[in-house]
Order: structure tokens, then C-alpha cells, then sequence
């Protein structure tokens, strides 16, 4: 009687874990689907126009630049 407590404590309890994983999971993938949309509009933007990054590097303080340039012509 005692051992049929515990093991359906233990099938409920690793019910809601799995059911929390699952829940966490989705939030996961709804965070990526989110970064995915932002990094593609990124990358249609620059592949329209030319940028330029200005860095400087932390352990000497050079400027360092770099260019991402796109595959269409820049429209004038």
C-alpha cells in the first residue's frame, strides 16, 4: 500500500518534470525562431548597402575595421 503511494508520487512528479521540460523547451525554441528573424533581416539589410564596423581591440587598442559588403551593387 505504502510502495503504491511512493511510486505513483514518483510517476506524478516525473510527469510534471517532463511537462516543465516540454514547457521550457518551446520557450527555447520560440527564443531562436525570434533571433532567427532578427539575424535574417540583418543579413537582407546588408546585403542590400555596405557596413563598416569600427572596433578597437582591447589588449593592444588598435582600431580594427571591418566591412561586410553585400552581394547587390549599392544604388546610388
Amino acid at each position: 500500500m505504502v510502495q503504491d503511494r511512493k511510486s505513483t508520487s514518483l510517476a506524478e512528479d516525473t510527469k510534471a518534470d517532463i511537462e516543465r521540460i516540454n514547457k521550457r523547451l518551446d520557450m527555447l525554441d520560440e527564443r531562436l525562431d525570434s533571433i532567427d528573424s532578427m539575424v535574417t533581416a540583418i543579413a537582407e539589410r546588408v546585403m542590400r548597402q555596405p557596413i563598416t564596423i569600427n572596433i578597437t581591440c582591447s589588449k593592444c587598442g588598435q582600431p580594427i575595421e571591418i566591412a561586410l559588403l553585400g552581394l547587390e551593387k549599392p544604388r546610388k
